[in-house]
């Protein structure tokens, strides 16, 4: 074989593997994981025995997910939000790391919140008024 192609196919392989590399490293593992999560800033956190809800807020828009304490295997876990005035914007299933995201625009009205993952469960009053 010559050379030449030897040194092309060598210089290709490199630049597979240095852009895969780059890519792997471009979001840490902490960034890669919040990007199943909600935008804007946490604004709450209603705990309960087996997980808690965490609440988001940003441009009006509140944005809710249910986690769990241990986080395990796939288990039923929900997770809903309703401004006051509207229908509630729920997530249920069997999950293993967090039900949601959900979002509603609340603009400045109040939201009502719940979560639940197994058999813990909270339900909030009108919050963020």
């Amino acid at each position: 074989m010559d050379r030449g192609v030897t040194r092309r196919r060598l210089a290709a392989g490199l630049a597979v593997l240095a852009g895969s590399a780059l890519f792997a490293l471009a979001l840490p593992a902490s960034a890669q994981a919040a990007a199943s999560t909600c935008a804007g800033h946490q604004v709450r956190t209603v705990p309960f025995a087996t997980g808690a809800v965490r609440v988001y807020k940003r441009d009006g828009y509140v944005c809710v997910l249910t986690v769990p304490k241990k986080p395990g295997g796939r288990r039923p876990m929900s997770v809903s939000v309703q401004a006051r005035g509207n229908r509630p914007v729920t997530d249920t299933g069997r999950y293993s790391s967090h039900a949601g995201p959900v979002t509603v625009y609340a603009g400045h009205r109040c939201v009502r919140v719940s979560g639940a993952v197994g058999t813990g469960s909270v339900h909030s009053g009108w919050i963020l008024c």
